[in-house]
């Protein structure tokens, strides 16, 4: 039986990938959880010439890689464009190397793309939140292409629905879900 002849594998759905840089993965993973069209999100690291970084290593700030979240998502639900427009709001863009009080260049904000439609798309998305009035300065979010993504350690990943009545998750992301009207 060939694909074209399984209803099964036909009514799959297809999905793409984000990978997206907005400080601490942890809140950006927390954020990406709750939005209709997401399957999946795994916490990570990519953007540095070190390969197969420890969690210790990115907090050196000296590995190059960002903390990032890899985004599955239904594109049929939730588009690329919908997606970014998320990202935008979840972190301050016009910080270099920095969300609240993490700082360090794996902290950085950056979308990295996996094919020219998304580069295109979150090129033209970067300018249009840039010309929205909605920040005070200027968007200094890298696009990059996509390098090695390397997943998190295993306690890393899906931090907050495992650990919500911790003081981390209680001062710093339970009121971005607040703010973002996402807390459940």
């Amino acid at each position: 039986m060939t694909a074209e002849q399984d209803p099964a594998q036909a009514a799959a759905v297809k999905t793409e990938i984000a990978t997206l840089g907005a400080g601490c993965y942890w809140c950006v993973e927390a954020v990406f959880e709750h939005i209709e069209g997401v399957s999946t999100v795994r916490s990570g690291f990519m953007g540095g010439p070190l390969a197969d970084p420890s969690y210790a290593a990115v907090c050196t700030g000296q590995t190059g890689h960002a903390e990032v979240v890899e985004v599955t998502f239904d594109p049929a639900v939730l588009s690329y464009e919908e997606l970014l427009s998320w990202f935008w709001r979840l972190h301050d863009p016009t910080t270099p190397d920095r969300q609240g009080a993490d700082v360090g260049t794996q902290y950085r904000s950056a979308i990295f793309y996996h094919d020219e439609t998304q580069q295109a798309v979150a090129e033209a998305s970067r300018k249009s939140a840039d010309a929205s009035g909605a920040f005070a300065h200027p968007i200094v979010t890298e696009i990059t292409a996509a390098g090695p993504f390397y997943e998190a350690p295993a306690d890393h990943q899906d931090f907050y629905r495992a650990n919500k009545n911790g003081s981390y998750c209680q001062i710093v992301i339970q009121p971005k879900l607040r703010k973002l009207e996402l807390e459940d």
